[in-house]
């Protein structure tokens, strides 16, 4: 057994991981949990993050501010502009008895610089995002999220302008901590395929509900939670800088089929990196 020393919100924990030539998954050994990025790094990481927050992941109040959230932030935008211009909405949707803004209002807001960080910034999807956040908010004034279970939630909300099945997921993990689906973004697609459980061109646009599949199985296998492993790594892998990176995928630093034929021992990455856990991290925003 792998013996894991690890903090969480303070206090030291124990946790034990099957030994690193293990197979977790078809043709995926575990690796060392001490090697950054490897299946068993995930997965300590995951089981350090424990529950899902008490409140959820939710960043509004209401179904339709979520909406706005996650529509607004995502693909094409640093999380940080997306969540201020999410904030300058919420200011409205909260004004308004019905929670609909026209289309021009919601332009001449998101038209207007933000702040993020200190330094004004320019939404770069003002039009494109006030359309289709106007029409949503339209669409679901009548609706009942409570009738649907998350799976089916999620395919009524990617019939919505400007919604597919990412942000959808977004959505449904927000509001419900739901581990029937998978926010796969470019973060969380680059840690499955360096750890080897997605190939190197795997592609979302064509096969999320297949790679979905695959990641949840992943979940399964690990004993931990599929939101609070999806908010990990995305919360981690969005903090590693670009030059590190580019190492493991340049190099192809993935642990699928890790195991030397000839030594019969497990090869670990190009640059083998030790790191302390610290204390709880789950992030509520994925883009």
């Amino acid at each position: 057994m792998q013996h894991v020393i690890a903090k969480s919100d303070g206090v030291l924990c124990q946790l034990e991981l099957p030994e690193p030539d293990q197979v977790l998954m078809p043709g995926v050994l575990w690796g060392r949990h001490e090697d950054l990025l490897s299946p068993a790094y995930w997965v300590a990481a995951g089981r350090v993050a424990g529950e899902v927050p008490k409140d959820g992941f939710r960043l509004g109040r209401t179904l339709a501010e979520e909406l706005a959230a996650c529509l607004l932030g995502g693909h094409g935008l640093p999380a940080e502009v997306g969540l201020a211009a999410y904030y300058r909405v919420r200011g409205w949707l909260q004004k308004t008895n019905d929670e609909l803004i026209s289309e021009a209002h919601l332009y001449g807001l998101l038209s207007e610089p933000l702040f993020v960080g200190g330094r004004p910034i320019r939404y770069r999807f003002a039009r494109q995002r006030s359309s289709y956040l106007a029409r949503s908010l339209e669409i679901i004034s009548n609706f009942d999220e409570n009738a649907y279970g998350d799976v089916a939630f999620r395919d009524y909300l990617c019939a919505l302008p400007g919604i597919g099945l990412k942000t959808a997921s977004w959505i449904v993990r927000n509001r419900r901590g739901s581990d029937a689906v998978a926010i796969l973004d470019v973060h969380v697609i680059r840690a499955c395929i360096i750890m080897g459980i997605f190939e190197g061109n795997a592609d979302v646009s064509r096969h999320y509900r297949q790679l979905e599949k695959i990641f949840l199985e992943f979940c399964l296998r690990s004993r931990v939670r599929a939101s609070v492993m999806d908010a990990v790594m995305w919360g981690q892998m969005r903090a590693i800088s670009p030059q590190l990176l580019k190492i493991f995928i340049d190099q192809k630093c993935h642990f699928k089929d890790a195991l030397s034929p000839a030594s019969g021992e497990v090869k670990g990455c190009p640059e083998t990196i030790a790191i302390e856990m610290t204390d709880r991290q789950v992030a509520h925003w994925v883009g």
